[in-house]
């Protein structure tokens, strides 16, 4: 008589797994970081194990249940991550927060989360302190310190961190849970209509983390200095403490720290191999290393995402600074990693304006995500580099409904996702993001990418950044106009700009007028606010 299922044992996919392993397989890999209280501690995965074991206590003690969530407001500290794994292993689920969201957005997550705890940082007291008589369910603040640095003065009835978690025990254990229990909760960006919660399973984090350490992806070993500058409220710093703890990796964090001066310190200081985080920090620390004259030390990686990297900066890190750079895409709703930019070996054998074309590209579909392109009536669309669609995905770590059912059913009947994204995707696999569906400029029937037109305008001599956007025009319907912010006592004119995109861009591209601003509206995330300039233009008017 044969069974319906293999012979394997049923050992479940849970979070604390993985730190579990880095505990006793590199129980002494350093986890550097820098504080809110202004100082540098160094720990490594065995006391930070202890520690999250200690996290775990705590809650119980404080009638925390298993599903209940448990918030934080914090910045990548050793804290955060003790927490962070502490929460979840109790069963509970950790609800990382964007302290840069708009007051009246953070006040709608935790109450819509309906958080029970917040652990926060000294950086954010004022702010909870605010906050604090509007959050419905929360019946305890932990402020993430030691009695050295508590307040002396404020309206909040806190517990202090280090006291909370001293009597517990290093060594009790965790909550059993099945794997597809929730783990952990983030909330989209809300740039339309409320921000929507996005639950990840213990099962759908572990997955990921197998799936970022792999070679092609973010190639993270025993051996890798890692230093998520991505803050782990932004989508679990793309995966990268439970990646880095599936395999032992050095972990390095700034705090509350993104100055290019502390990043570059921080990097040539621990030896730091990998780094990621979004374009503006790249641009910001390009900028210094052309200023001061510095360097990156042993870093080999940098790992790009958020928004496209532009070409000129590729070129740059690489070719100056020794640095491959790779771009990473991927959503809230996809835990988050989704694509990789690694050169496959066939495009290792390309020359290498060929590889720079596909390194401009967000990359290839990692094992555990599949992607597919259609129109506007659901035909799929080929692989053929060309024909832009909607950019849909399924796989084990990509969201099957929203928090609390918002947003009605999500998937089509086969299973797939729609990100927003428009997206082209090559012969070889490589996808690229041409525009989100909202942003995207149709010109005469016919689309243009913005985000194309953007980055070839950045490289423009004294552009600082650039940016475009969809204005109405009698003949067209759309065409793009180019918005741009200059380096500091640069004199660049449109003419300049608008020469420089000559050749670069299908001729029909070319943006019908140049209007400079003083700085360009970003995003909690980072991203450039594309709704936020179309109100500040609306009624702009083009010559037919």
């Amino acid at each position: 008589m044969t069974t319906k299922h293999g012979t394997m044992q049923d050992w479940p996919l849970n979070v604390w797994k993985l730190i579990d392993h880095a505990a006793i397989n590199h129980g002494d890999r350093e986890i550097v970081s820098l504080t809110c209280e202004g100082h540098e501690v160094r720990t490594d995965w065995r006391q930070v194990q202890g520690r999250a074991r200690k996290v775990a206590g705590a809650l119980r003690r404080l009638g925390v249940q298993q599903g209940d969530r448990v918030a934080t407001l914090a910045w990548n500290t050793h804290r955060h991550v003790e927490s962070w794994y502490g929460i979840s292993g109790m069963g509970a689920v950790a609800h990382t927060i964007n302290p840069r969201l708009f007051e009246d957005q953070i006040v709608y997550i935790a109450n819509h989360a309906e958080d029970a705890v917040l652990f926060f940082d000294l950086t954010f007291v004022k702010l909870v302190e605010k906050l604090a008589p509007r959050l419905e369910t929360v019946r305890h603040y932990v402020l993430l310190t030691d009695r050295e640095h508590m307040p002396e003065e404020t309206s909040l009835t806190l517990h202090c961190y280090e006291d909370l978690i001293a009597p517990e025990d290093a060594d009790a254990p965790w909550t059993e849970v099945d794997e597809n229990a929730p783990s952990g909760l983030c909330y989209t960006s809300g740039t339309t209509g409320n921000p929507k919660g996005v639950q990840y399973s213990h099962r759908a984090n572990v997955l990921h983390a197998y799936g970022a350490c792999m070679g092609d992806v973010l190639d993270i070993r025993s051996t890798t200095v890692v230093f998520p500058v991505v803050p782990m409220y932004h989508a679990n710093s793309w995966g990268v403490p439970y990646a880095a703890a599936a395999v032992g990796a050095k972990l390095v964090m700034a705090g509350p720290n993104f100055d290019p001066p502390t990043i570059a310190k921080l990097i040539r200081q621990e030896s730091v191999t990998l780094t990621l985080a979004v374009p503006t920090i790249w641009l910001g620390m390009l900028q210094h290393l052309e200023a001061t004259g510095g360097d990156l030390g042993t870093l080999q990686r940098v790992v790009i995402g958020g928004s496209a990297a532009p070409r000129f900066m590729i070129e740059a890190f690489e070719e100056t600074y020794g640095v491959d750079v790779c771009h990473a895409w991927g959503m809230t709703e996809m835990t988050p990693l989704g694509t990789l930019g690694s050169l496959s070996a066939e495009a290792m054998t390309l020359p290498r304006d060929q590889q720079l074309d596909l390194k401009c590209k967000q990359g290839r579909a990692i094992f555990g995500v599949e992607l597919k392109l259609v129109d506007d009536e659901g035909r799929e669309l080929p692989r053929d580099g060309v024909a832009f669609g909607r950019l849909l995905v399924r796989g084990p770590w990509i969201v099957g409904s929203y928090f609390k059912g918002d947003g009605g059913n999500i998937l089509d009947a086969e299973g797939w996702f729609d990100t927003g994204d428009v997206a082209t995707i090559d012969p070889r696999g490589y996808m690229q993001i041409t525009d989100r569906s909202k942003d995207v400029i149709k010109s005469g029937g016919e689309w243009i990418s913005s985000i194309e037109i953007e980055n070839i305008a950045g490289g423009c001599p004294g552009v600082a950044e650039a940016a475009v956007i969809g204005v109405a025009h009698p003949k067209w319907d759309e065409r793009p106009l180019l918005i741009i912010v200059k380096k500091e006592g640069a004199s660049v004119s449109a003419a300049d700009v608008l020469g420089y995109l000559e050749g670069k861009i299908a001729k029909w591209w070319t943006p019908d007028a140049v209007e400079f601003v003083e700085a360009i509206p970003h995003t909690a995330t980072g991203k450039i606010q594309k709704t936020a300039l179309r109100e500040r233009f609306a009624g702009y008017t083009l010559a037919a």
